[in-house]
């Protein structure tokens, strides 16, 4: 039997998770546009806030990672574990 309501769980956190990533990524892409467009003068908000984007794309890329290979899950819980 279907597990239905964890397929839909799954379908929706997929979705919420590549809007975030795919939202991240272009939002860094267009930052780092505007931080150079001033005639040589750098806009260092902009390029800041491109910086800060492309980092939750790599943290969320990374935590996926970590949760879908299940060595790496097991490795991250033992660290996890011995911190707290």
């Amino acid at each position: 039997m279907i597990d239905w309501f964890g397929f839909v769980i799954v379908a929706i956190t997929t979705l919420v998770g590549a809007g975030f990533v795919v939202t991240m990524y272009s939002l860094g892409v267009r930052l780092t546009a505007v931080s150079g467009d001033d005639d040589g003068r750098v806009n260092h908000a902009a390029k800041w806030g491109s910086i800060v984007c492309f980092g939750f794309c790599i943290l969320a890329v990374a935590s996926a990672i970590v949760l879908i290979v299940p060595a790496f899950s097991s490795a991250a819980g033992q660290i996890v574990g011995s911190l707290f």
